[in-house]
């Protein structure tokens, strides 16, 4: 009987045991689970960052850093693409980390559009010989400014004699700008003029997010049409294009990237190719970016990035190429080098010099029918270049044979 007891202690104490190892082995497993899914696509994302975390320092402008050719993982991190944070790490490095943010859920508002394409001939053939192109969805972002007109009007001649391309002008205001609308249906280019303000907490942000906004709406455009066939290139109004740029993205698979002029300290931003591939990336401002690349730097097969619901683009200065891409799940190795293996320019990040639109005194008695200025000067205004005042801004100085006299001598 003693024996038995001691079987019977040594038997629950075995299944004791047997339960705490359980128990332990129930509590170990998801923490490591939890170590190799969450931790390690972290510290993976730290070796690629720069030590350097830095938004753009000024509107247009890149910080410093010292020259450097940044290589690229072929892994992507779990993350949700929107709203990027950075954290830094107890070293120098830093990482660009994703929180749950903005989805594309902007309410689209059309102001005008037309896919009627209104050319006869593009070049030296008629439109008709190039029905058979993909279509280029050409965006820009835009602003009222007094520079705006004038910045729209020179990239619409530009895309003049490009076929087979619909034009999304998305319009940073609340509502439609019908001068705008009138200016853009002239040109006779496939079109869509949208309004797509920025939301209002990030407009005192320093620096704001701008263009985010107008992309998103045109990113959401694109997805409510359904379109998988074409190419996608966010082209600002102030860039400057050479013609070949078109026929090198047309026929874009995945990803097609080539260096653009004039970006930052270095005057150059793009990839790095050897034998064809592209390896790095030269840009003065590296601060964690995986994809350190300019916004014209890039076109998008829309039938690539149909394979990713979660495409997006992040109200995060700085990093909206970056996290754009990282969205449709790009590796460097889908990357399509053009402009002769990234050797060429074909686009310039040009920029005119803004100020406030002027104010001329001219009295209003003399803006009627008797002279060409009331018609002018109305004109000036709904551009938003300038307006006349009775009472406001310099006295307008005019002239004949070199000598000034009073407006009343010419207008009365």
């Amino acid at each position: 009987m003693g024996g038995g007891m001691a079987a019977s202690r040594y038997g629950r104490a075995g299944n004791s045991g047997y339960r705490r190892f359980v128990y332990i082995m129930l509590i170990l497993l998801p923490a490591c689970f939890l170590i190799y899914f969450v931790i390690g696509p972290q510290s993976q994302d730290s070796e690629d960052a720069d030590g350097d975390i830095d938004p753009h320092n000024g509107i247009g402008k890149r910080r410093h850093i010292k020259l450097s050719l940044t290589t690229t993982r072929l892994t992507t991190a779990h993350y949700h693409p929107f709203h990027a944070t950075i954290i830094a790490s107890k070293s120098t490095h830093g990482s660009i980390r994703s929180m749950m943010g903005h989805a594309l859920n902007e309410s689209l508002h059309i102001c005008s559009e037309s896919h009627e394409d209104r050319r006869l001939y593009i070049g030296d053939k008629p439109r008709s010989a190039y029905a058979q192109l993909p279509v280029i969805y050409f965006v820009t972002p835009t602003y009222p400014r007094r520079e705006q007109i004038p910045e729209l009007t020179r990239l619409a001649y530009t895309l003049l004699h490009v076929p087979r391309l619909h034009w999304l002008v998305a319009n940073d205001r609340e509502g439609c700008d019908t001068f705008l609308d009138t200016q853009i249906n002239g040109f006779g280019i496939p079109y869509t003029h949208m309004a797509s303000p920025m939301p209002s907490e990030y407009r005192k942000a320093k620096p704001a997010p701008r263009g985010v906004a107008n992309r998103r709406a045109a990113l959401q455009w694109l997805h409510q049409h359904n379109l998988t066939n074409g190419v996608l290139y966010f082209g600002d109004d102030d860039n400057t294009y050479d013609l070949r740029l078109f026929s090198e993205i047309r026929h874009t698979q995945r990803v097609s990237m080539f260096p653009v002029g004039l970006i930052a300290e270095y005057a150059i931003s793009g990839p790095v190719v050897r034998e064809g591939k592209v390896v790095a990336f030269l840009d003065s401002w590296v601060a964690g970016r995986r994809w350190p690349v300019d916004m014209a730097g890039f076109a998008v097969s829309l039938s690539y990035m149909a394979q990713y619901p979660n495409v997006n683009m992040p109200y995060k200065p700085g990093y909206e190429e970056d996290l754009f891409l990282r969205s449709i799940g790009l590796h460097i190795d889908q990357i399509e080098p053009r402009g002769n293996n990234c050797t060429e320019i074909l686009v310039w990040h040009t920029q005119t010099k803004n100020k406030k639109s002027a104010v001329v005194r001219l009295e209003s008695r003399y803006m009627d029918e008797r002279s060409n200025l009331g018609a002018l000067f109305r004109l000036l205004e709904r551009m938003g270049v300038a307006r006349a005042s009775e009472h406001e801004g310099p006295v307008a100085t005019i002239s004949k044979n070199g000598k000034s006299k009073s407006h009343a001598y010419f207008l009365s």
